[in-house]
């Protein structure tokens, strides 16, 4: 769709070739009686002449308004989108929160980050602070220890230690063989003198069972009477079944006391030789120490001790002296990569929440809550400072400057004026049209109208103004375009009324759509 300007500019270019056409016709027309360097005279052409008078020049396009600031917002940090803060129409200001992620993870993120830290610090702290007494003594106690097992090993046994182990292996050798007479007694079975013990207990209980239960089940068929009460018969019965349990009772353990003498006990047998095999155990094992000691201790031994006593040793040289170079270096590295790590995790939480890079309005929101955040979530624009963007002609742009006061007027209100100021030229052309045009930004002055990003408006750019110079209507100015030189056609009238037309070279300023200013070559009244 034509602006406004590219309509006016097609109008312009119409009139330009209609102009040069006629210019081209006067110069080239009839010359009737006039009379040129050797006295022939011409007809009578139409004249203008040199005046002083006032000029201004300015520079007309049209262009759309456009926010001075303005931003697509996306975010650094992917994930859930929890909650969307702002809709289009909505004002918000710089620093305002307009859209948050779901920062669970994050927030874990960075409190492992700070206990990492702390712990990584404390390290260094505790790795460079000076030994305590405490420590010093107790790694000392460490290498006297190490050193004594160390000594007792090289020594070898002393005689109490043998006389021990001796000891400890008789003992052993005693145990052993009293486990081994009672597995033997066990498993041979009692004595003819046992047996018949064990047979007289039994017959005892079985007759002692048979007159508990006799004076059992008299009580129970017995009815009250005058000497007797229904209680007294059942405190009576009470006693009478106690004890006919007691009997059967010490019968069934004389029973199984006989039966064991008898048929041998199996419990018995196992539980004597489980202690024989403990006792065995036991004396073996003295055995193997009291070799042990006669012995001597084994290389695999000396050696175990020697490293801890080495071991002990350096921990106490190293508390003595401090840490190495290499050692706080490396406790440096992991505070530091800690404290990277920490930064990282609070960066990332940080940027989880967009927020508003300047007061604005907002103008899109391309996000909702639970969706995967990706790309461009919110467009904001500040209405407060507006730019007209206006595409000028080539022809123009040598009149435009920074600083350049200007008018534009909407399409939108046809009759309003609004002051504007040009702040910047682009440096090169514009691909925008096919016309050579340079993009050029005014800043918008104040205005009640309700002006809106998008809309487009004509601008009138003032130019230069002069005061009290030459002036010559334009169609009486003839370029040479291939040498980029102007002239014009003087008349000059003689003493006698005789006239002459001559081609004299001028150089011209400032211009308008009438008139340019004549810098040379002419003078007033000419």
């Amino acid at each position: 769709m034509k602006t406004l300007w590219q309509r006016r500019k097609k109008w312009i270019i119409a009139g330009a070739a209609v102009l040069v056409a006629a210019l081209a016709l006067l110069a080239a027309g009839p010359l009737l009686s006039a009379r040129n360097g050797a006295g022939t005279t011409t007809a009578a052409v139409e004249r203008v002449e040199v005046v002083v008078g006032d000029l201004s020049s300015e520079a007309t396009a049209s262009g759309e308004l456009s926010a001075r600031q303005s931003a697509a917002l996306a975010l650094m940090t992917s994930g859930t989108i929890d909650a969307v803060l702002v809709a289009v129409g909505d004002e918000a200001h710089a620093g305002q929160p307009l859209l948050r992620l779901d920062t669970t993870e994050l927030e874990r993120n960075v409190a492992n980050g700070q206990q990492a830290l702390l712990s990584r610090e404390a390290e260094l702290e505790d790795l460079v602070a000076p030994p305590t007494a405490a420590d010093l003594a107790a790694a000392e106690a460490a290498v006297a220890s190490a050193q004594a097992s160390l000594d007792d090993l090289l020594d070898g046994p002393s005689d109490t230690e043998l006389a021990a182990a001796e000891a400890n292996l008789r003992a052993a050798q005693a145990d052993l063989g009293a486990a081994s007479a009672r597995l033997d007694t066990a498993q041979s079975g009692a004595s003819d003198e046992a047996v018949r013990a064990a047979q007289l207990r039994l017959e005892s209980a079985q007759r002692a069972a048979t007159s508990a239960a006799e004076r059992h089940s008299t009580i129970l068929v017995t009815e009250p009477n005058a000497f007797l009460s229904a209680e007294d018969l059942a405190e009576m019965e009470f006693s009478a079944r106690v004890a006919a349990q007691q009997a059967n009772a010490d019968l069934a353990a004389a029973q199984q006391a006989y039966d064991d003498l008898v048929n041998g006990n199996p419990g018995s047998v196992s539980a004597a030789r489980a202690a024989v095999a403990a006792s065995a155990a036991q004396r073996d094992t003295a055995q193997a120490q009291l070799d042990a000691l006669r012995e001597g201790p084994s290389a695999a031994e000396v050696a175990a001790a020697r490293a801890s006593l080495a071991q002990a040793q350096q921990q106490l040289e190293q508390l003595q002296s401090g840490p190495s170079d290499a050692q706080r270096v490396a406790a440096e590295v992991a505070a530091d990569s800690a404290r990277i790590d920490l930064a990282r995790a609070e960066r990332q939480l940080a940027e989880a929440t967009l927020t508003a890079p300047f007061d604005g309005v907002v103008t899109a929101v391309n996000a909702r809550a639970g969706e995967t955040a990706s790309g461009v979530l919110v467009e904001m624009a500040d209405l407060s400072s507006l730019q007209l963007v206006l595409e000028v002609d080539e022809v123009d742009i040598a009149r435009v400057q920074v600083g350049q006061t200007a008018e534009l007027t909407p399409a939108a209100w046809s009759d309003a004026t609004i002051p504007a100021t040009v702040a910047a030229i682009a440096p090169e052309a514009s691909d925008a049209s096919e016309l050579v045009t340079y993009r050029v930004y005014l800043d918008v002055g104040e205005s009640d109208l309700p002006l809106r990003v998008g809309m487009t408006a004509d601008a009138r750019l003032l130019a230069e103004q002069l005061t009290g110079v030459l002036l010559l209507p334009n169609r009486a100015i003839q370029a040479d375009r291939a040498t980029g030189t102007y002239s014009v056609n003087r008349v000059t009238v003689a003493a006698d009324g005789t006239e002459t037309i001559d081609s004299v070279p001028v150089t011209i300023g400032l211009r308008d759509n009438r008139y340019t200013q004549i810098t040379g070559g002419l003078a007033a009244g000419d």
